[in-house]
Formats: structure tokens, C-alpha cells, sequence
């Protein structure tokens, strides 16, 4: 089943922007496959470093509704948040993608088939989306994952 999530915040160096993470019940295995990230803010020269980092708890955040990219699927087994509160607890060292941008650009990862970021199926775990490195300023930023859950 193949499903798509919208994060949005203003970016910041010390909370994460989403996380997706397997629901506590019934957890699935997870694979990114595409990844855009961007900014809607009136351009500027910011240096963003956006993280895709393994997480094993989700945090607090603003709870995300994953879309059904087929509307005749089942409701997807991972939850998403946005505008986190309190920071995924992130896994030591277990960065899956590290993409520097600048803000006046829009950048999109696709996965080679095979390629893809494999979440676990294991509650609470999943991965988080951090901006931990700004050059300047807090500009809005947007980021849409596609994935597909086994």
C-alpha cells in the first residue's frame, strides 16, 4: 500500500520538521522511496541540512494523516506528526540521508529500485526529518515523503 505524507514548519535547528513511526499494535515494515524537500518562504540565501535520521519513539507532534496515494487501500499502520514539541528519540549515529540545500531551491530524492530506506516493522520505530543546520534565518519549510507500507 502506497501512501503520502505532508510535513510543514518553520525550520528550526533544534525541532524536527516530521517523523513517521510503526503504530504500536499492529507495526509494519516501512519503505521510503521518495523524498522532496523545500521551502515556500520568500526566497532567501539560507543553507539548510536536512537529515533523514532512525528513530525509536516519536515524540510530541502535531498529528499528520498519511494519504492513500490508491483510495481503495486500507488505512495505513504508521503514524506521522508534524511540528514536533518533543524531538524523536533518534538513534545514535543512524543517519539514513543527509541533503544540503539552499532555500531558494526545491530538491527530490528518488530512490534506485532496491535503494530504498527500509523503517522496521517494530513499534515506536521509523524515522524522523531534522533541519538541525541553518545558515540564516527561519524560513518555512515543506517536505513530502511517499512511501510504501508492507
Amino acid at each position: 500500500m502506497k501512501f503520502a505524507c505532508d510535513f510543514q514548519r518553520t525550520a528550526s535547528t533544534t525541532a524536527s520538521l516530521g517523523s513517521m513511526t510503526a503504530d504500536a499494535t499492529r507495526p509494519r515494515r516501512l519503505r521510503v522511496y521518495d523524498i522532496m524537500f523545500g521551502s515556500e518562504a520568500t526566497p532567501a540565501d539560507a543553507a539548510i541540512l536536512w537529515t533523514i535520521r532512525r528513530c525509536s519513539a516519536a515524540g510530541t507532534s502535531t498529528a499528520v494523516t498519511p494519504q492513500n496515494l490508491d483510495p481503495a487501500s486500507a488505512t495505513t499502520e504508521y503514524d506521522a506528526g508534524e511540528n514536533h514539541t518533543v524531538e524523536p528519540t533518534y538513534t545514535a549515529n543512524a543517519i539514513l540521508l543527509n541533503v544540503p540545500l539552499n532555500q531558494r531551491a526545491t530538491f527530490r530524492w528518488v530512490a534506485a529500485p532496491g535503494g530504498e530506506l527500509v523503517m522496521p516493522a517494530t513499534a515506536n520505530n521509523g524515522f524522523g526529518i531534522e533541519t538541525d543546520t541553518i545558515s540564516t534565518g527561519t524560513p518555512i519549510i515543506t517536505s513530502q515523503v511517499h512511501a510504501d507500507e508492507e
